[in-house]
């Protein structure tokens, strides 16, 4: 299964950093498919899900912006109360860490894309409990 990767990219919190980020990708033809952004006072961090996640992060990389690719889990689950419930107590179970998360709901399916530290263990754990992870193609058709 191919993974999904993340761009990560680590910036000031002011005005037109969005903008300079997305017009490099707009420029090698990227498409945004998700995005997160988290800011701390002076600095944050912009994550995207994106169509070519290396070309993504040589681009960014070459216009000297501070980037990494993470690579993270998809995994749908029931679009009813519990649904994430059941992600966080498998995995915490397992004694994996959820570091980040997102979510989104859309045709009638709930996914989330799940940051942790040990992706292998991550995934084998949630599919030995039955839950369904995307590849990274499937997470971009969403």
């Amino acid at each position: 299964m191919d993974p999904v990767k993340l761009v990560a990219i680590f910036t000031e919190n002011k005005s037109g950093q969005l903008a300079r980020v997305t017009a490099l990708l707009k420029e090698a033809n990227i498409n945004i498919r998700w995005v997160t952004i988290a800011s701390s006072d002076t600095f944050g961090v912009i994550k995207l899900l994106v169509n070519e996640p290396d070309l993504a992060f040589r681009q960014l990389k070459h216009n000297a912006l501070p980037v990494s690719l993470l690579e993270v889990v998809a995994v749908e689950v029931e679009d009813k109360p519990g649904g994430l419930w059941t992600v966080a107590s498998v995995l915490g179970q397992a004694g994996v860490n959820i570091e980040n998360a997102s979510g989104i709901v859309t045709q009638g399916r709930a996914v989330l894309l799940i940051e942790v530290q040990d992706v292998a263990r991550a995934k084998s754990t949630l599919e030995a409990q039955g839950l369904r992870l995307l590849s990274a193609q499937e997470t971009l058709a969403l």
